[in-house]
């Protein structure tokens, strides 16, 4: 008798508790069989898939497949029947799949039968023509780009560069394991998406962030009227000076709209010591800084801008430098706040789960992530970027019949600053004379380009240019 009981106690341990850790063991496979014992549910942009699935006539009866793969890769992550499951592929794979309960017609049926539903689709946000643009804009650059419809929160672009194709190990044949390998061991890191899991020193497109600040807590109320920055500026408890780029800043008491115009370190660390540490944190984090649990569905890295800080280092954190660092996502959420009135929205990649005959899921909801600041702070942070572009730093960036926005940024990092810097540009777009939300807001950043001029001007912004006109040419 008591051999019956500690068998049934052995078996209800077994088959009940440790039922989900057992299934989800890495020496099981299988969960990996079912995977693929089915055609795979399919990631859509617009209304074409991007992915595919085919039969393999071995041991897992079909693999991923993935239609210009390497185009969309920061999208779609990879499904592999040996290295697992990233990005969409990773957090949608239930739905993708076919195991997710919602896809079941008898939810509780289906579980006692072990009835595998057909995979359901997932319809991102994506807009083709600019994640064309984007990845096109890109090319051989080591870079990244995020667009972000202002409005609705919905990323119409994703882009990382140098790429990969996630089909070419895809299976688990000897030739995916080398393509995997060589993948690994490449030194620009194909596989890392730079718009979502990569940080960088923002360096002077951070000044909408403190010009934000500086507005919404009265430090500046008229842009157009002297700040009282000194020049030059020397970093509080220090001898040191903060120096420009140009000698149009080296003058005391500049406007703000001079000092984003002309991109002046020595007004904007000034500014951002006066707005003080608190108020500097709380608005770089209205906009997505700090923040580690940032999904779109997929987990962003966490975009930093320190807490604890001197006089010093806020100052140089107000321009973009000392620890200050962002994904291109979250300096996309920054222009495309100060495009949306001051409302931040939630970044989503996804807009709608379907099962295999199109019938819905799940719709995705906008939803607001901050309010950062007061709609007529907002209107005078636009006024500044759109003079940036019309009179300053971001020229490159002008579209005929459209009123731009934007700010650049060049941002030295490494010892003593010598690496190669940072060229980024953030903005948004809108057709001229409209006075609706500007439908694109777009960050780009590149890392290395080869160049020996590097500039957010000459290498980012025709790129975010290039985005945003495909988007504006759709409206």
């Amino acid at each position: 008798m008591l051999l019956i009981v500690a068998l049934a106690v052995q078996a209800t341990r077994v088959q009940v508790f440790r039922s989900d850790s057992l299934n989800h063991n890495s020496a099981n496979q299988r969960l990996t069989i079912v995977r693929y014992d089915q055609p795979r549910g399919n990631i859509l942009v617009g209304a074409e898939p991007v992915t595919g699935s085919t039969p393999t006539g071995g041991r897992y009866d079909y693999k991923r497949t993935y239609t210009d793969g390497a185009q969309y890769a920061a999208v779609t992550g990879y499904s592999s029947q040996t290295y697992g499951n990233t990005q969409i592929e990773g957090v949608e794979d239930d739905l993708l799949s076919g195991i997710d309960t919602r896809l079941a017609s008898w939810a509780v049926w289906d579980s006692i039968a072990r009835k595998q539903n057909p995979g359901g689709d997932v319809r991102t946000t994506i807009d083709k023509a600019a994640q064309q643009a984007a990845m096109r804009g890109l090319g051989n650059q080591k870079g990244a780009v995020a667009a972000i419809e202002p409005a609705t929160g919905r990323i119409l672009a994703l882009a990382s560069t140098p790429t990969y194709d996630p089909g070419s190990f895809a299976g688990s044949a000897t030739a995916d394991q080398d393509a995997w390998n060589r993948l690994q061991a490449d030194t620009n890191q194909p596989m890392l998406n730079r718009a979502l899991r990569q940080i960088y020193p923002p360096g002077s497109t951070f000044k909408v962030v403190t010009a934000a600040a500086a507005l919404a807590d009265g430090v500046v109320t008229d842009i157009d009227a002297g700040t009282g920055a000194p020049y030059p500026y020397v970093l509080p408890g220090t001898a040191t000076e903060l120096v420009n780029d140009t000698s149009a800043c080296d003058q005391p008491n500049q406007t703000l709209d001079q000092a984003m115009v002309n991109s002046c370190n020595s007004v904007m660390g000034y500014l951002g010591v006066q707005v003080g540490l608190d108020r500097m944190v709380s608005m770089a984090q209205n906009f997505g800084f700090n923040d580690a649990k940032l999904d779109i569905p997929v987990r962003a890295a966490r975009s930093n801008f320190d807490t604890k800080m001197n006089q010093s280092q806020v100052a140089l954190s107000s321009i973009g430098q000392y620890d200050t660092a962002a994904t291109p996502l979250v300096m996309a959420m920054v222009a495309a706040g100060v495009a949306n009135n001051g409302t931040v929205m939630s970044p989503q990649l996804v807009d709608k789960l379907t099962k295999g005959d199109g019938s819905t899921v799940q719709v995705m909801q906008p939803a607001t992530y901050r309010q950062a600041m007061s709609p007529a702070v907002a209107a005078k942070v636009r006024q500044l970027m759109t003079d940036v572009v019309e009179n300053g730093t971001g020229r490159s960036a002008r579209i005929s019949g459209a009123t731009v926005g934007g700010k650049t940024g060049t941002a030295q990092h490494g010892v003593d600053n010598s690496g190669i810097p940072y060229a980024w540009f953030i903005s948004w777009a809108k057709p001229a004379g409209s006075d609706k939300t500007p439908p694109v807001a777009v960050a780009v950043v590149i890392a290395d380009s080869g160049a020996t001029d590097v500039t957010g001007g000459g290498l980012a912004a025709p790129i975010a240019k290039s985005v945003m006109q495909a988007i504006l040419n759709k409206g």
